[in-house]
């Protein structure tokens, strides 16, 4: 893309018309990590978080922040989503890894949903565990891939 569709001529934030485009199945997916040491790891795979179920927590914030992606980012519009999907793993001894699929029939694409949800999960993860282990970090999350719309379908590494 070369231009900002943000922007208007004089460079102000404005939100994009969106009205006149067609409804399409939309996709997207996104993943981040969250980094800590190899014993709060097993903690949180044994189930022994005092908080609880960090998992099912994680998860949770993540669909609830799918949902509330127009209140948090200021010039996205609100979607009809069809499903999101959040899934965590242990990435190795070090940390988990969250990917998220947002799902939605609608003008305009679901790239944030995917990404707020992952962002969601990954701060829920750290809000659970933050009582062992202050030094966790969230690490690099991006958009994997996306699909439906005018710009059809992109695939990180494809281009």
């Amino acid at each position: 893309m070369s231009e900002l569709s943000h922007l208007d001529g004089r460079g102000r934030a404005r939100m994009v018309e969106v009205g006149e485009k067609p409804e399409t199945a939309r996709v997207a997916v996104a993943e981040g990590t969250v980094s800590m040491s190899p014993s709060t790891v097993r903690l949180v795979l044994e189930g022994k978080v005092k908080k609880g179920d960090v998992l099912a927590v994680a998860r949770l914030a993540g669909i609830q922040g799918a949902k509330r992606t127009p209140d948090l980012v200021p010039l996205c519009h609100p979607v009809r989503l069809t499903s999101v999907e959040v899934a965590i793993e242990a990435a190795g001894e070090d940390g988990f890894r969250v990917r998220a699929t947002a799902r939605a029939v609608d003008r305009t694409g679901v790239e944030m949903e995917a990404m707020t949800a992952v962002a969601a999960a990954c701060l829920a993860l750290y809000d659970m565990v933050k009582g062992v282990e202050r030094g966790v970090a969230l690490r690099e999350i991006r958009l994997l891939e996306k699909s439906g719309g005018r710009s059809g379908r992109w695939v990180r590494g494809a281009d």
